[in-house]
């Protein structure tokens, strides 16, 4: 789909980022495409170095592409200069992993926030400003007195909203949420993806949700894609991939989610990968799994698969993709963290 198309808010098409080392190049992301429709939440998932939170930076262009392209709001900004940047990036925002590590703790939490109003001139004057942060510390659940406060002061939870609140002050096309609550208690992290959807119904928001963690990104998202090592092997619907998963990675996330009802899960196959992820340096040729997959075949290694669809909106890239319903897991009498916590 291009960004051509009104329902695309951001694209990502054949996108390559490399990084030279002594090592070798490494391959972080290596010919991903992707588009995000407007009012939806793709969920982007993999394990750690699959190259999920580099392509997100890409979007945004905090990173520069080695090859392909990138499109936001309908334009090709893939050799935009900083400084033309700047406009597009009110388009897109971004919530990051560690809420400490991105707030400035030498400013106040109402002078972050405040912060994107000044860049793309959204508040003509100060009062109007101060008025902006105090209704977006509303929209996100924290008191207008917060503004005042410095990140140590907040909790973790606090100071996530505070990002959250940075984000919406462009009034975005699309939030990034990278990692967003990998950092935070169990609890609060329910608090935050609820938070999340509630803003999304009714600000209609986009999100791109990057997250490891499947349970939460099953309860955030309306399409999900599954990266391994710099590819996108699998893209649908969470109830085709949570109950029909057809790559053998995604199968193997699956089985190691807890699950809630312990009849289940002392019944359902365990499938366990053995040896280490191959090195995005010299990844391995044909399928890049096939090292670890349970079900390769000669062919795997001669051959590189293209996504193909499996399904209705499903797609995955496995020369041999899955037949059948998978053995319990989230989609399957599970119980996110959000349904736990109940609504923040």
């Amino acid at each position: 789909m291009s960004a051509d198309t009104p329902d695309v808010v951001a694209e990502l098409d054949d996108l390559k980022v490399h990084f030279p080392t002594p090592a070798g190049t490494v391959r972080a992301v290596d010919g991903v495409s992707l588009a995000v429709r407007r009012g939806e939440t793709l969920g982007l998932v993999g394990e750690s170095g699959s190259g999920k939170s580099t392509a997100g930076l890409a979007l945004l262009r905090l990173v520069d592409p080695t090859a392909g392209r990138v499109r936001v709001a309908g334009a090709d900004v893939t050799l935009w200069s900083r400084r033309r940047l700047r406009a597009t990036r009110r388009h897109v925002a971004m919530v990051f992993q560690d809420p400490q590590a991105s707030l400035d703790p030498r400013r106040t939490v109402g002078d972050s926030i405040a912060e994107p109003l000044i860049v793309h001139r959204l508040a003509a004057s100060t009062a109007a400003r101060r008025a902006r942060v105090a209704e977006l510390l509303d929209l996100v659940g924290l008191r207008a007195d917060t503004a005042g406060r410095y990140p140590h002061e907040l909790s973790g939870g606090q100071r996530q909203r505070v990002g959250v609140a940075r984000a919406l002050a462009g009034e975005p096309d699309l939030i990034v949420l990278d990692e967003p609550i990998a950092s935070l208690d169990l609890s609060v992290q329910a608090q935050i993806m609820n938070l999340l959807r509630h803003l999304q119904r009714d600000l209609g928001l986009t999100y791109l949700f990057i997250a490891h963690d499947l349970a939460a990104v099953e309860h955030m998202s309306d399409r999900i894609a599954v990266m391994y090592l710099g590819r996108i092997v699998e893209t649908g619907p969470p109830e085709r991939i949570y109950r029909h998963p057809a790559h053998p990675y995604t199968a193997a996330l699956l089985s190691a989610v807890p699950v809630a009802d312990p009849r289940v899960e002392r019944e359902r196959r365990r499938i366990v990968l053995t040896g280490d992820i191959p090195s995005p340096v010299d990844p391995p040729s044909g399928c890049r799994f096939r090292t670890r997959c349970p079900q390769a075949r000669p062919a795997c290694a001669e051959t590189d698969p293209a996504l193909a669809e499996v399904g209705p909106g499903h797609d995955a890239a496995c020369l041999f993709p899955l037949d059948g319903e998978r053995d319990g897991g989230v989609g399957e009498g599970a119980t996110t963290r959000a349904d736990a916590a109940g609504t923040a």
